[in-house]
């Protein structure tokens, strides 16, 4: 388990981190989500023990990581811009990351290199920003940690291999137990493969929920009522969050469990009426909106 306790970062005046606390569950996936310079990669760089935090504390499987090479031995980072050594080639990063990561695996490596048409000897500095995305991936794939750090890790690569790069990681979770953090700036990234998702702005977690508790506690419908009397009745029973009307058929968001929400409309006799799949955005525009914020202003 990974735990932030009130961690906070400044560079000079600036507060990047502001007193965030989180718990990262084991074979989960969390989601960091927030806009541009919401404090997502600062976040993530705590996290991995590269930067000190100026408040707080950060702790893997309770094992303060900053300076500590058996908590760091748990995880692999991927940041969001790729550096590696001058003139290397994928197999020399195999070679390094052998020796850094006692699990690591070469022979995983050189299978997941060809499956990916990625040339072994060929310099990493002459490869695409998306071509070496994929050599991080697979290294940390092939390091067998317990946790992975993903900084923007779809970020620049097509949609086939964002694709393929979620079919690893859910083989993954599925086989030892991996448990991914992912900051993204864009929530339909993450829709299909988070469990967990919070929302960063200004530095802070505005919004932290589980997925599966969100989906099963809101819900979306859209119906069409006889009269105007039976639609007022049935909107009044329910717990709604959001309305909307289109000629006569109305949209509504409403939190409950689906059961309670279809028996209300139900006994009102609508002459149409059917739930929708609540997006991810959907859920979270719902519930931030309820807490007075406008999550359209936070994320793209």
């Amino acid at each position: 388990m990974i735990e932030a306790i009130c961690v906070t970062k400044y560079f000079d005046a600036i507060k990047a981190v502001d007193k965030i606390s989180a718990t990262i569950k084991e074979e989960n996936v969390y989601g960091l989500v927030g806009s541009n310079g919401a404090g997502k990669s600062t976040f993530l760089r705590l996290l991995s023990g590269i930067l000190k935090p100026d408040k707080g504390m950060v702790t893997i499987d309770n094992m303060e990581v900053y300076e500590n090479v058996n908590a760091k031995r748990l995880f692999f980072y991927i940041s969001d811009e790729q550096h590696f050594f001058s003139n290397a080639t994928p197999l020399d990063i195999k070679k390094y990351y052998g020796v850094v990561y006692p699990e690591f695996d070469g022979k995983r490596f050189d299978i997941l290199l060809e499956q990916f048409g990625l040339n072994g000897k060929r310099k990493i500095n002459t490869f695409s920003k998306g071509m070496k995305k994929q050599i991080s991936i697979i290294c940390g794939i092939c390091a067998n940690t317990k946790y992975l750090f993903c900084d923007e890790t779809f970020d620049g690569l097509d949609p086939v291999m964002r694709q393929a790069v979620k079919s690893i990681f859910a083989n993954e979770i599925a086989g030892r137990g991996l448990t991914p953090i992912i900051a993204s700036h864009n929530l339909r990234e993450l829709e299909d493969i988070c469990d967990h998702v919070g929302l960063l702005h200004k530095g802070g977690i505005l919004f932290s929920r589980d997925l599966e508790e969100m989906k099963i506690s809101i819900h979306k419908i859209q119906c069409v009522f006889q009269n105007e009397e039976d639609e007022g009745r049935a909107v009044k029973g329910l717990d709604m969050i959001h309305f909307e009307r289109r000629g006569s058929l109305c949209l509504i968001t409403a939190r409950g469990s689906k059961e309670d929400i279809i028996h209300t409309v139900g006994i009102h006799n609508p002459l149409f009426f059917e739930t929708i799949p609540l997006s991810l955005e959907e859920i979270f525009i719902s519930e931030t909106e309820v807490a007075g914020y406008d999550i359209k202003k936070f994320i793209s």
